[in-house]
Parts: structure tokens; C-alpha cells; sequence
């Protein structure tokens, strides 16, 4: 984490029947990243604070992120094929010295286009930063400018998605908040784990010593001047409440507890 004085830390329920956080996507194919990138989270918060995308992004860009994985839902290819619907050959991504695009050559009547998500996903973002702009944030997801999204305008987010504000550090935020899986999903988990009151979720946060390098952080989101820098990241397993009442005749689990489809509900 940085060195700034601890300062409130806002807590988002990202949660949906879709979501796609793309990073390195290209022409015809939109990927997703396994969990939300910080342009995402940060072009949420710009829309609930009513900024245009030619909007200076330095303040925003400059909170620190932690990522929670609650369930990591399951990866959606959505395949399409696109045609004019007057019969003419499609356009190129190539522009003339006009800015006009050019026809595709040899001429090409269908393009393929794939689409990717993440289906049943939940997410705890943890960000943090100056306290006035914390607040005014809190404030703003409560009476949204712009419509919100989780990536991708037709992923409308489930409530509640604004959870409030913490005190103490982002990591501190993320492991006391209690498990988002759904109710059905944390009871099965429990039933195979004698009601254990707390689960290791997998998270990343932003760390200016991480070892892993994203290159999510946006310098603009301007239509026609769309901008990324890098950040350092360094990924852990945090120990999260899980809401249930320990059931202290149950036998251990096996494997030491460690069970890898849980957070999948299988």
C-alpha cells in the first residue's frame, strides 16, 4: 500500500447475472479478467459522480484497490456474427486520410464477434484514499449521476452494492467484511465444514512492492484518446467471516479444511 495516512475505506458489492472486466481486448474478441480491474472500478465511481468521460482522472485513479473473489462464477462466450442489412460489404478497421473507414478487400459480408463474461460472480472492491473524496464517492453510489454497470453497460449491478464505509486499512476492510456468496451457497459450505466462522477468499491489492504488474490504471477514458498506465499488485488469501455459528461436534474437515470448488458451491 502506499504511504498516505489511513483514510475511510469504501466497501462495493460488485454482484450480477453478468459482468466483463476486459483489459487487453481487441477488434472482434472482448475478454474478461478473472476479477474486476481498477479502470472498471474507477469508471464506476466516475458515472455515480456524474463526470464525462473527457473528465481529469488523476484523484480517482489515485485511490488504492483491493479485490475480494466471494465466488468466482463461470466464464459466458457469447457469439455473434454481424452482416449490413443492405447487403453491402462490411468496413475495415482502416481509416483513409479522411478518417473514413475503408471497405473491406477482398470484400467480406460477416464478421464473427465474441464476447466474454463472467456469470454468477461476486465481488468485495475495497478502495481508499483522501477522506473528502471517499465521502463524496460514498454519497455519489448512493444517488447516482449516470448509469452504473459492472464493465459493461448491459451488466446491471444486483443490490446493495455500496456496503458503506470502514475504518483501518483496505486489508483490514476486506477481512472483516463479512462472505457476499449467496445465503444457499455459504450453507453448503458450512455443511461440510462444521460451520466454520471464518473462509480464506483469494484477493488482490494494489502494492507499490507486488511482484505483479496490471495495466488497468486509466489516464483517460476520452473516446478518441483512451490511456492506461501500469500498477503493482500483490495477491493473498484473506480470512473473511462467513456469518455461521461453529458446530464444535463436527469432525475436522479433510484435506485441512482446504477445499477447492467451494467458493463454486459444487
Amino acid at each position: 500500500m502506499t504511504s498516505r495516512e489511513p483514510g475511510p475505506v469504501l466497501l462495493l458489492r460488485l454482484a450480477g447475472p453478468l459482468q466483463s472486466w476486459g483489459d487487453r481486448s481487441a477488434y472482434n474478441r472482448r475478454e474478461t479478467r478473472p476479477e474486476p480491474t481498477k479502470s472498471g472500478v474507477i469508471g464506476l465511481l466516475a458515472a455515480a459522480a456524474g463526470r464525462p468521460r473527457q473528465a481529469n482522472l488523476d484523484d480517482l485513479a489515485g485511490l488504492d484497490l483491493g479485490i475480494r473473489i466471494d465466488r468466482p462464477g463461470s466464464l459466458l462466450r457469447d457469439y455473434h456474427t454481424v452482416s449490413d442489412y443492405r447487403g453491402r460489404p462490411l468496413l475495415s478497421a482502416a481509416v483513409t486520410a479522411k478518417g473514413r473507414q475503408k471497405p473491406t478487400s477482398p470484400a467480406k459480408h460477416t464478421h464473427i464477434t465474441q464476447r466474454y463474461y463472467l456469470q454468477d460472480a461476486v465481488f468485495l472492491a475495497a478502495v481508499t484514499g483522501p477522506e473528502p473524496l471517499v465521502t463524496a464517492l460514498d454519497h455519489a453510489l448512493r444517488h447516482p449521476a449516470f448509469p452504473l454497470a459492472l464493465g459493461r453497460r448491459s451488466c446491471t449491478p444486483a443490490q446493495p452494492m455500496n456496503l458503506g464505509l470502514r475504518t483501518g486499512t483496505l486489508e483490514e476492510a476486506l477481512r472483516e467484511a463479512p462472505w457476499q456468496a449467496p445465503r444457499r451457497i455459504i450453507k453448503r459450505w458450512g455443511r461440510e465444514h462444521g460451520n466454520a466462522d471464518r473462509i480464506d477468499l483469494p484477493a488482490t491489492l494494489d502494492d507499490p512492492t507486488g511482484e505483479d504488474v496490471r495495466d488497468d490504471v486509466p489516464v483517460s477514458f476520452a473516446p478518441k484518446n483512451r490511456a492506461y498506465t501500469t500498477r503493482h499488485v500483490r495477491h493473498a488469501y484473506l480470512s473473511a467471516p462467513t456469518g455461521l455459528i461453529p458446530d464444535p461436534t463436527a469432525p475436522p474437515p479433510a484435506n485441512g479444511g482446504h477445499d477447492p470448488f467451494a467458493l463454486l458451491g459444487w
